[in-house]
């Protein structure tokens, strides 16, 4: 962050005296007070032994004196991850009716000394430990330990107790790994893992109720609205929301290049999904589907990827020299011994060239029909972990109807894309890594924080197999002192215990899920109070993107069915026209084709003045590299609203201030391919009311709520 901070971060750090008083006020609002429910945070019936929390003090309730929800967000966790990959993947569970000695225990194959943990040698180099958890946890959970329980239910509340109030719980596994993991007890089937899962969550919730003394009571709520959410949030309680991360979500993989599902199988999981609460997700991960490509992993973890995509599809990753600045992640030709022995006789990983780092799979047909359901169900499209091709297209689909629902969780997008995520309305959250690389990061993207008013979020992935911030030791000259106070001023932070185990965040680490407070004040000192106090502007923003998705609706197409006229029409075939109102009649199977020169023109009359400012353009594959976008009222006189000289193909979106016209002209000045300019359909918008229109009224990063969204 910058050393002089803007006025609103000013202001929001004024004093913990000021900020203490303005929560006591709004808790004395709609909400119950303290004073009628005292130590409400605390339950009544915990199980006895149990990890300690290490926090006292109420946790805050309600919201600003704009109406603006405090807290920070997890954008990307996977509580219920040990029930996924044949369910012996991860030791250990969240919960347990048998309490915490059951639910904190190694996988009985890694004793006596790890030696058994096989998915440890395979992504760590050395799998030994002490298998022994409860109670003496000598070596695990750790920050390094990629095999075991982070998530217990314990740790998740001393986050919530530390400021927290949203966590995406994303339901994973991963059939693949589960197939060749020798260790598995039931089905490696995705979607069966994914339902588990999902109920455990609810169980998970029912067994906190439990302590509180009943339904609803606790604070670990599911929730499947924003509304809903920011309700929870007022409470003082944790919104958890369920997404999900798979890498053949309804069955849709493919095999040698052929999709194993269809639009049919599509609308079930979607809808199935969303009725067990799924409000995002991702369409591809690690794996190239039938829906996308994927983003590629690095060194020799993606070399043992590109094995199980071998497993998984019949082919290798394909690599092609990047179009534009975006990238995948390089592969590079690392080793990964014990993932190729996986591979059939003479089949190997092939090598690949350095320049070219980009996936050559991008959005698939199906890929488009999932982003457009997902749409229409007002769900949250994760764009991480798709390659910068497929993620392109995404983007393409959401700007073309101004959909906000774009969400990336965990430093898995092209950072490049940050400002277009921003620009729907989307919600970005960084990959929870060291105290100095989030900081600087967080300072990188500053600005467009400030420009877009957003707050920040994190995305912890625990569980998901990835490594988390390393101690920076003992002998650090700024370390975390214990005890120190929450971010509101409100709770005293100390060491958490469990068992006869202490963990500290300069020895240990972000070791499991209780060390995020711990982190967070980290990064305080480390990186400044401005980071912080973006993070905690996290939840507003969140819900802020999630209540515009439910509430966008798709604005009236004004070209639907006008008249069109062009410069030229091709004339080749008898039994298929390609006649101007092609492109506006509704049907992406037709289209309007030119005649094979650069200067042509398409024209669509909407039959009186319209206060138009966004014209979308789906092309064919013969496309425009450069070309204008003209209004008229009597057309005649034409005024270019919008130009690009970069055009690449698929589906453009021309935005500009509203402006009234009868007449829309898309002028084609340069083909991009030998043939003429195709046009599968053209789009004309009138009034859409983007997220800059918002108001931003009342001080601080974030504007107030809108309470009809960006439609």
């Amino acid at each position: 962050m910058t050393m002089v901070q803007p006025p609103y971060r000013r202001l929001r750090s004024l004093t913990v005296v000021s900020l203490l008083l303005a929560v006591m006020t709004l808790t004395l609002g709609p909400m119950p007070s303290s004073a009628a429910e005292p130590n409400w945070w605390d339950p009544t019936a915990r199980p006895a032994p149990d990890a300690q929390i290490g926090v006292t003090g109420e946790p805050f309730k309600g919201a600003d004196a704009q109406g603006r929800v405090r807290g920070f967000v997890d954008a990307h966790d996977h509580i219920m991850s040990n029930e996924g990959f044949g369910g012996r993947l991860i030791c250990g569970k969240p919960f347990s009716e048998q309490g915490v000695a059951d639910a904190l225990k190694d996988c009985p194959e890694h004793y006596p000394d790890g030696t058994g943990a096989v998915f440890d040698f395979i992504t760590k180099g050395d799998g030994k430990h002490d298998p022994n958890g409860w109670p003496t946890f000598k070596d695990w959970p750790a920050h390094d330990s990629l095999t075991h329980q982070q998530n217990y239910y314990a740790w998740i509340e001393r986050a919530w107790r530390g400021g927290q109030r949203v966590l995406v719980n994303d339901l994973v596994t991963n059939g693949v790994i589960c197939s060749v993991y020798f260790f598995k007890d039931r089905s490696c089937d995705e979607m069966t893992a994914i339902r588990l899962e999902a109920q455990k969550t609810y169980d998970m919730q029912a067994f906190i109720d439990k302590m509180y003394g009943g339904p609803g009571k606790g604070w670990f709520r599911i929730v499947t609205d924003s509304a809903q959410a920011r309700e929870v949030i007022k409470q003082g309680k944790l919104a958890v929301v369920l997404g999900v991360e798979t890498s053949e979500p309804f069955g849709c993989k493919q095999i040698l290049d052929v999709a194993q599902c269809s639009k049919e199988d599509i609308d079930r999981g979607l809808d199935e999904l969303h009725q067990l609460g799924v409000r995002s997700m991702f369409l591809c991960h690690k794996f190239d589907n039938a829906l996308c490509g994927v983003r590629y992993d690095s060194g020799a973890l993606g070399t043992a990827i590109n094995v199980g995509q071998f497993l998984s599809t019949g082919t290798f990753w394909k690599t092609e020299t990047c179009r534009g600045p975006q990238h995948d992640n390089p592969i590079g030709n690392a080793k990964a011994p014990g993932a190729e022995k996986q591979l059939p006789a003479g089949v190997a990983v092939p090598s690949y060239a350095s320049d070219a780092q980009c996936n050559t799979r991008g959005l698939t047909g199906l890929g488009a029909y999932a982003v457009r359901g997902m749409m229409e169900r007002h769900m949250m499209l994760e764009l991480d972990h798709m390659s910068v091709k497929a993620a392109d297209q995404a983007f393409d689909i959401l700007e073309s109807e101004s959909y906000p629902g774009a969400i990336s969780s965990h430093s898995w997008m092209d950072l490049g894309w940050t400002e277009r995520l921003y620009k729907l309305g989307g919600f970005a959250a960084q990959y929870m890594s060291g105290s100095e690389a989030f900081s600087a990061e967080a300072e990188r993207t500053d600005a467009l924080r400030e420009k877009y008013k957003v707050g920040y979020g994190y995305g912890t992935d625990m569980n998901g197999v990835g490594g988390w911030p390393a101690p920076r030791g003992g002998d650090t000259p700024n370390p975390v002192k214990y005890p120190f106070r929450s971010t509101d001023g409100g709770s005293v932070i100390d060491k958490q215990t469990a068992g006869e185990r202490t963990w500290d965040f300069n020895t240990d680490g972000a070791a499991h899920y209780g060390m995020v407070p711990d982190w967070i004040e980290d990064i305080r000192i480390v990186g400044g109070q401005g980071v912080v106090d973006d993070l905690f502007s996290g939840a507003e923003s969140y819900l802020r993107t999630w209540g515009n998705t439910e509430r966008h609706t798709s604005g009236a197409n004004l070209a639907s069915g006008a008249t069109a006229s062009a410069s030229s029409s091709q004339w080749w075939n008898p039994f298929v026209s390609f006649a101007p109102g092609k492109a506006v009649d509704g049907d992406n199977g037709t289209r309007w084709a030119s005649e094979w020169n650069n200067d042509q023109w398409l024209r669509i009359d909407l039959g009186s003045s319209k206060p138009v400012e966004r014209v979308t353009l789906d092309w064919e594959a013969a496309y425009a590299k450069s070309y204008r976008v003209e209004l008229s009222d009597d057309g005649t006189a034409w005024k270019t609203v919008w130009s690009t000289t970069a055009g690449d193909g698929g589906l453009d979106t021309a935005r500009f201030a509203g402006t009234p016209a009868r007449y829309i002209r898309i002028k084609g000045l340069e083909r991009g391919t030998q043939w003429g300019y195709s046009l599968r359909e053209v789009g004309v918008y009138a009034n859409w009311r983007t997220r800059e229109a918002v108001s931003r009224a009342g001080a601080g990063r974030i504007s107030s709520p809108d309470p009809a969204g960006p439609g």
